[in-house]
């Protein structure tokens, strides 16, 4: 039997229903535009200092908006599947240079006011009847748009981040090559490097995957202790410049969480970053030599690599050890020298120095302690046994050793 008063679908009614109010809309696209701008104008302190051209793009923005809220409504009433990016493409008509300027939570204040005033402007555009449905349609249109608003501050974010971590990755990259100091500077200016003194730099091994999630990672924990930091991934390694620090060795200690297993080394503190070259270096050779101390605290200062890092061909720690070591102990006078080869051939023994020496252990004890004192290193320490020992080697291995000074004349 054949139905004559059957309704039709509820669905295709409400397509039928909302064309008139999509029409209405769509002719009155520009004014609704003007009124939007007139309306950040007079609620948004910060839009009235834009500058005239980002106000202009504002203004294009604002009219794609309702041109492809009208698309929207009709893709939406023909029942067209609508891709998920769909409500975004209007940023499209702004420069990139508009994301930079105005941030996201400004950019939700723009969206809202170009909502109300167009909610406003429903009762009159809207057809009989049509009030409610175009009104739902609108709310849902917005939500589109703010989720819209956010995929392409996402895409700019991860853009810049990407390019962030490429340019750290330059900087690093000409830090450890020992570029000139205009490189480095010109390349930390555009990343917003403060220069807060002093700088050191750390190197570990990276934990593996992208260099931006890993950079992020060590860069979370720096903004907790408010040091500056710049990184880099170089292969399996991570460098990381700070500043700012006044320790850091206990800096870096806190950034552990970013680098990968195994030793992480940092460099001797500089005043700046023109300097943090030889930081670089100190930190590197440390690293590569650090193997050879398995017990190596995690951090560890390239200080304490000394002995290490010569035995590992790093030119600046033999430097160190023949000069600022076995040179100190030459200046200091033969008996230091003597008291210290007396006391390794004792097996590290006072008494047994003592006998070698015809001196009272005191005497022997009195020495070692002035061998502290000009050195740093006291002989009674395993660790600076060691590297007294290589200091002594070095220093009597090298034609250029510094010779004793000669005794006063009575």
């Amino acid at each position: 039997m054949r139905v004559t008063n059957q309704e039709p679908p509820a669905g295709r009614d409400t397509r039928r229903s909302l064309e008139a109010s999509v029409r209405s809309i769509e002719r009155a696209a520009g004014a609704l535009a003007t009124a939007s701008v007139a309306r950040m104008d007079e609620t948004l302190p910060w839009f009235r200092d834009l500058p005239a051209d980002q106000r202009a793009w504002v203004m294009l923005v604002a009219q794609a908006g309702v041109r492809s809220l009208v698309d929207w409504l009709r893709n939406r009433q023909e029942g067209a599947t609508l891709p998920p990016d769909s409500s975004d493409e209007f940023f499209d008509a702004a420069p990139r240079a508009l994301a930079r300027s105005i941030n996201l939570g400004q950019t939700v204040q723009l969206i809202r006011v170009t909502i109300e005033v167009v909610e406003e402007q429903l009762p009159l555009l809207a057809a009989e009847g049509e009030e409610a449905g175009i009104r739902e349609a609108v709310l849902h249109y917005s939500r589109e748009v703010a989720f819209g608003a956010a995929r392409v501050y996402a895409r700019a974010a991860e853009t810049r981040g990407a390019w962030d971590a490429r340019l750290q990755a330059l900087l690093v990259d000409a830090l450890l090559r020992g570029d000139s100091s205009d490189v480095l500077a010109s390349r930390a200016a555009a990343l917003g490097w403060a220069d807060a003194p002093p700088v050191a730099v750390a190197v570990g091994r990276s934990p593996g995957g992208e260099a931006t999630a890993v950079l992020h990672t060590v860069y979370r924990a720096a903004r907790r202790i408010g040091v500056e930091i710049l990184g880099g991934v170089h292969g399996d390694r991570l460098v990381v410049v700070l500043g700012g620090a006044p320790d850091p060795i206990a800096a870096t200690e806190r950034l552990l969480v970013g680098f990968g297993e195994g030793p992480v080394v940092v460099g001797p503190a500089v005043p700046s970053l023109d300097e943090a070259t030889e930081s670089a270096r100190a930190a590197l050779a440390g690293f590569r030599a650090a193997p050879a101390w398995p017990a190596a605290p995690r951090p560890v200062a390239a200080a304490d690599l000394l002995p290490e890092r010569a035995l590992a061909g790093d030119a600046e720690a033999r430097r160190i050890l023949r000069q600022d070591i076995y040179g100190a102990l030459v200046r200091a006078g033969g008996e230091l020298l003597e008291t210290l080869d007396a006391f390794y051939a004792g097996g590290g023994v006072l008494e047994s120095a003592a006998r070698g020496l015809f001196v009272h252990p005191n005497t022997v004890r009195y020495r070692l302690r002035r061998i502290g004192e000009v050195t740093g290193f006291v002989p009674l320490v395993p660790r600076d046994a060691f590297a007294l020992r290589i200091a002594l080697t070095i220093g009597r291995l090298d034609p250029f050793a510094p010779a004793p000074s000669s005794p006063p004349s009575q």
